[in-house]
């Protein structure tokens, strides 16, 4: 319900408060929201445009129209959403047909349009901007299409005229890896390359006009930024792989990227134009289905099939259905370049996401814009891409209520091993775990250890083998770590009984993972740094360099603690079938 009080909207038309209503039957209450933000938001309750709505729904402060083909399918959103403190309002709404009238109708401050696929509009691609600038409303989009974005620069003059911002690109790509990339390269003299990729959860659910996008574009020529010139590319014929991986973090599985039609290849190529190459990927799993889309590509390429656009219904029947794996995902962006020295450069930005936060990320962009709308901090006027509007900084506010955790690397080929792969989280634990980690060359720790042993047959018989100590309450440890060659060798002494593991920085599929051979066994684990807490957690394993499958895996608990100023560890090695086979505890101090 409206009340009589009139006031000006965002866009400089009269704007009236609303009285929304808080609760449900007889605990409905009311409350007047003043100078109230009216959202329209196309495709509304479709995949983005439901994350959309679903990031900004408890804020009273808007009305968020719920706009699409079906107003029976928008009525069912709304209804299903009970918990929402902003007013939803479903709509019909079709961009194919008389845009300025549905919109005029229905009278928005700022439209969203999350439909899509923004790469298969015709001629009329921009009607619902053009709408938007003769009524004077601002917009937003989450356009994924590169000729699409680039093409929104037209409409700059006309929107400064009217006082508005029309922003493309309102997503992960290019606004997220633009900010990535400003904060990496912020003291860099000169940026050579830049490339990122997404890595998205298999459980996240895809879209159809997501994948109409995929199918549309796989397999035909784009323009990319390589060698330092504009050169042709085609999109899911080249990869490659990378892992994903926060500092202090469980870094996300090693992964296939290939290469993806997105408007960060020419967006963030005009914002470096001394950039040699600017690359950009996605790294979809299953991997068989990602290789198999890699196949239909080539087929596209060589022109052996015109476009896998008739495939996209049954793309996207196999990949909601194919899911299985971690329910993570992430992303990175990477920055070469140099000092004012001319010293090379190479740093890195990751994010992972646990859960259903991780589908959230794309819509991230808007409801951020759209904050601070509401505080009062509007976009400057214009038509562009919105890679300069946001800022790390704007994100990170919003993934701190979240499990999603992102950081910085430093990619050094020299330090000590654990420094190089914790990256700036070394530095945030306990100087005595740092103490015990930070040094080179050779030296040991002295202290006193509490060791237990499984008592059945196999139990005692796989510890023998691999030398475990004895089970005693009580017995003097002491440890020599030999740290030469950028790995390092630590031999445990307990009591009279030693044993010894190597361990050094992982490379390919065990990549930012600190891999330990005991014999012909390699144990790659991830070094995660939680509340003052350094865990080994174990990802992969290999015997005789053969990946073993992690169903077979000896099960292990480590962890490093300080407690009393004291350094202290936690070690017990166990197996399903066979049960506790080693658990040894104490405490150690450098000597």
């Amino acid at each position: 319900m409206k009340d009589s009080t009139v006031r000006e909207g965002v866009c400089g038309r009269p704007r009236a408060n609303f009285l929304l209503q808080v609760g449900h039957g007889e605990n409905r209450t009311f409350s007047v929201v003043t100078n109230a933000l009216r959202i329209l938001v196309v495709g509304g309750y479709g995949v983005f445009g439901g994350r959309v709505v679903a990031l900004l729904e408890d804020e009273p402060g808007l009305t968020l129209v719920v706009a699409g083909r079906s107003l029976a399918r928008a009525g069912a959103f709304c209804a299903g959403r009970a918990s929402a403190r902003a007013l939803l309002v479903p709509a019909a709404f079709d961009r194919d047909g008389d845009a300025r009238a549905a919109i005029a109708a229905l009278a928005p401050d700022i439209l969203i349009d999350a439909s899509g696929p923004f790469q298969a509009y015709g001629e009329g691609r921009y009607s619902v901007i053009e709408a938007c600038v003769a009524l004077g409303v601002n917009y937003l989009d989450l356009a994924d299409g590169a000729d699409f974005v680039a093409g929104v620069s037209a409409f700059d003059a006309a929107a400064r005229a009217k006082n508005l911002f029309i922003l493309s690109g309102v997503s992960s790509f290019p606004v997220l890896t633009a900010a990535a990339a400003r904060r990496l390269s912020r003291d860099m003299a000169r940026v050579d390359a830049i490339r990122g990729g997404v890595a998205p959860s298999p459980h996240a659910g895809v879209g159809l006009n997501v994948i109409r996008a995929i199918a549309g574009y796989a397999g035909q020529p784009v323009q990319i930024t390589r060698d330092g010139a504009a050169a042709e590319a085609w999109p899911f014929t080249e990869q490659l792989r990378y892992t994903i991986a926060p500092p202090g973090r469980v870094p996300i599985r090693n992964t296939l990227f290939s290469l993806v039609d997105v408007p960060d290849l020419r967006a963030l190529a005009r914002l470096w134009p001394q950039a040699r190459q600017v690359w950009m990927g996605a790294g979809p799993v299953p991997e068989f289905l990602h290789r198999a889309l890699i196949a239909l590509a080539w087929l596209a390429r060589l022109r052996i099939l015109p476009s896998l656009s008739p495939l996209a219904p049954l793309m996207h029947f196999v990949m909601n259905r194919m899911r299985f794996g971690e329910h993570r995902g992430g992303m990175f962006v990477e920055v070469r370049g140099a000092d004012a020295s001319g010293a090379p450069l190479r740093r890195s930005w990751h994010l992972n996401a646990e859960g259903d936060d991780g589908p959230l990320i794309p819509a991230m962009a808007v409801e951020a814009l759209i904050r601070r709308a509401l505080a009062g901090r509007l976009p400057a006027p214009g038509a562009r891409a919105a890679t300069g509007d946001l800022e790390l900084e704007d994100y990170e506010a919003l993934f701190s209520a979240r499990a999603i955790h992102c950081g910085a690397r430093e990619d050094a080929a020299e330090g000590p091993l654990y420094a190089r792969l914790l990256g700036s989280a070394f530095d945030a634990l306990p100087a005595e775990i740092r103490a015990m980690h930070a040094r080179g060359g050779v030296h040991t720790a002295r202290g006193r250890a509490r060791v237990e042993r499984g008592n059945n047959m196999f139990a005692r018989g796989i510890a023998a083998i691999a030398g475990f100590p004895r089970g005693t309450p009580d017995t003097e440890v002491r440890v020599r770590f030999d740290a030469l060659d950028g790995g390092e060798t630590w031999t445990r002494t307990f009591g009279e009984k030693s044993f010894a593991s190597r361990q050094f920085e992982g490379r390919g599929r065990s990549e930012r993972l600190l891999c330990e051979r005991f014999g012909p066994l390699v144990f790659a684990m991830a070094l995660v740094a939680q509340a003052g807490r350094l865990s080994l957690v174990l990802r992969r394993w290999t015997a005789f360099g053969v990946p073993m499958p992690m169903w077979m895996c000896p099960r292990s608990e480590s962890f490093e603690t300080v407690e009393a100023g004291r350094f202290r560890f936690h070690v017990e090695i166990s197996h399903p079938l066979v049960g506790l086979i080693v658990r040894y505890t104490g405490w150690l101090a450098p000597e």
